[in-house]
Order: C-alpha cells, then structure tokens, then sequence
C-alpha cells in the first residue's frame, strides 16, 4: 500500500498512522508551553504530570519532550517500556536504560548503584537524566513510591532525576492515595489534554496533509465531518481518517470525499439488519 500511497497520492508517508516523523508532528501551543516547561525542569530535577483520556494525544506529546529534550548537550533520555513491572524489574530496566549492572534481588545495591551513577553525570555535565513513563497508571504504588526516593537526596534538597509521568484519570486517582500522595505534592508541572474541539480538529487535519505532502487529498467537506465526527478524539480521528484512504487506494479516487465516507461509514438499514439479526438466530 505504500507505493500505491506515493503514486496515486504524492504522500511522503501515511498521515494517519503513529508512527509519523516527528518533525510533522501537530503541536498546539499548550504542548510546546509544556515542552518547554520541561526542558527548564532537567537541570534542577523533579517531576512533571501529563493526563487526559485515551487517544488525545499523551504518548505523542511524550514523543515530542523525548525528541526536544535529547538534543540538549550531555542529557541522557529512558522510557520505561514495561510500566507495570514490580520492583525487582523496575530496577532492572533502569540498570538497562542508563547503563548501570544491577542486581534486581540487592535492591540495595542497585538504589546505591544508580545514585552514583547519576550523581556522577550530574556532577561532570551539571545537567539530569531524564525518565519518560507512559501508561504511568500501571505502575505499582510500590515502585512509584521507591522512584520518589531513589530521585531525591540530601534530605529532599537535591533532585537527581527528572521524571515525566502520563496517564489516564486513574493515574490522578492513584496520586491522591495516602501512600503517593508524597510523590503528587513533588510535581512541578502539570499538563491536562482535554477532548478537542472539532475546529482544532481540523487544524490538525489540514497540518497533517500538509505534511505528507498532499493538502488537496480530503475535500473541504469531507475533512469537516471527520471532525465534527470524531469525538473530540484526535485517535479516532486518525482511525477514520485511516479507513477512508485505504478505501481510496482501493478505489483509485483521486481525492478523497464525502460519499466515500457514506459508503464507509454508512449505518446498515433496517431492512439489513433485520436480516442480519436473522441469519444470527437461523445459526
């Protein structure tokens, strides 16, 4: 389908799939602003909080702090993959990430191990490393209580890491227990993804074509509706969006529109269903 895309489309890549270049990435300003925030964060430390429902765009804005962040001089980025690991394993990963031997049974050893190991960057570049946590609400209240100690020294005075936190609402939910309620006083920045608006919707619609190199691909209409009709989810937007030019490719369209939508997305009639509804009893 690739090929077909930059024949039939002239696209540089599908602009509806994660995996976009992160230059083509649509930043609204609350998520530069946020960015920025926490690029002025990494030389003194601490932690920084990044919520919203599913699908509007948390893992995305993670991607852009990464990309921003690892660019500075002597600044080194992890992302934690597996949230939901125990102790034992979370050590294990940060070992990985940063570069330290570890032995996850001496959770001693491998607190100490880390501490030094940050200490000294901190020491030789004056600036942090820096820890990216998706799906946050997984992580075990154990290990989101161990990572608030591991990161802090001196008695709290000396912040060693900078850690970005983003989940959904049962995230915030889990801050606000009796045991994390010392890691939720500690955040310094904090960024709520609302559902969008239809009119940003679209804005993120048109930048996206831009980008890919084919603004006239959707019609004016058809772009309308999608996002009118997403929503307020910038996922389901790309879904859609999806759906529509793998029907186009199939099709050979030259651009696509709204009656496309309707036979993608048109609801069975009731004739249909009656008789789909039917077949299923028949079985």
């Amino acid at each position: 389908m690739s090929r077909k895309l930059l024949s039939l489309y002239g696209l540089k890549w599908n602009p509806f799939l994660p995996d976009l270049p992160t230059e083509a990435i649509w930043t609204p300003l609350r998520i530069e602003q946020f960015a920025e925030r926490i690029e002025r964060m990494v030389p003194d430390g601490g932690f920084a909080l990044l919520t919203g429902d599913p699908g509007v765009g948390k893992s995305v804005c993670l991607r852009l702090i990464a990309d921003r962040i690892g660019r500075l001089p002597d600044v080194v980025v992890g992302a934690l993959t597996r949230p939901q690991s125990g102790v034992s394993d979370f050590y294990r990963e940060l070992g990985h990430l940063f570069g330290v031997s570890l032995a996850p049974r001496n959770r001693w050893g491998g607190f100490r191990a880390l501490r030094e190991k940050w200490q000294a960057h901190i020491d030789s570049t004056l600036l942090r490393p820096v820890l990216l946590i998706d799906e946050a609400q997984e992580v075990p209240p154990p290990v989101l209580s161990e990572l608030r100690i591991l990161a802090s020294c001196n008695f709290d005075s000396h912040i060693l890491l900078t850690t970005v936190l983003a989940g959904d609402g049962r995230l915030v939910e889990k801050l606000q227990t009796d045991d994390l309620l010392p890691l939720a006083s500690r955040v310094r920045a904090r960024l709520v993804l609302p559902f969008v608006p239809p009119q940003q919707l679209l804005d993120y619609l048109r930048h996206a074509l831009a980008k890919a190199g084919n603004p006239r691909l959707m019609t004016a209409e058809l772009m309308q509706t999608l996002a009118e009709h997403a929503a307020g989810n910038p996922r389901v937007l790309c879904a859609m969006a999806a759906d529509l030019l793998a029907a186009g490719v199939e099709r050979d369209l030259p651009q696509l529109d709204e009656k496309l939508y309707l036979e993608v997305f048109a609801q069975p009639t009731d004739d249909a269903s009656a008789a789909k509804t039917a077949r299923r009893k028949g079985r």
